[in-house]
């Protein structure tokens, strides 16, 4: 059946894809990249690359549980929850509320779409085109 995801190297070349891209994000943070950075893409790297980064790495952490919770077997749905709890956090700092940060920053909701958008457009374009199909549900049955 066409779409149907039935080959256990490709769920976990997947996986592994997914994995690597997560690990490069964490390395972003270890090895303090934006030290390196001058000017305004310095300021822009400091105020904003978290934004970006989290929300991407957000929803591909909710990828690797797409085998237990069926819901999230759907990109809208993850996508909303990424951009939501994104947002969520923005809003309470806005009332004092420390929750991924201190500041308020109303352009840090642009950044948080553009974030989102971009993990969808890489787990559709991308990820899909390599890997097509979605992995079984707990029950085995593809998705």
């Amino acid at each position: 059946m066409p779409g149907e995801f039935s080959s256990r190297p490709a769920l976990r070349g997947r996986t592994a894809v997914i994995a690597g891209v997560l690990g490069f994000i964490a390395l972003l943070y270890v090895f303090r990249v934006g030290t390196g950075f001058h000017g305004r893409l310095r300021v822009f790297y400091y105020s904003y690359f978290s934004d970006i980064a989290i929300p991407f790495y957000m929803y591909f952490v909710m990828f690797l549980g797409e085998r237990r919770v069926r819901l999230l077997k759907d990109w809208r749905v993850k996508a909303l929850l990424v951009f939501g709890v994104a947002s969520l956090a923005e809003v309470l700092q806005a009332f004092g509320v420390p929750l991924f940060g201190r500041t308020f920053d109303p352009l840090d909701f642009p950044m948080f779409a553009v974030g989102t958008l971009l993990a969808v457009l890489a787990d559709r374009l991308l990820l899909e085109r390599f890997f097509p199909g979605r992995p079984p549900g707990r029950d085995g049955r593809p998705a």
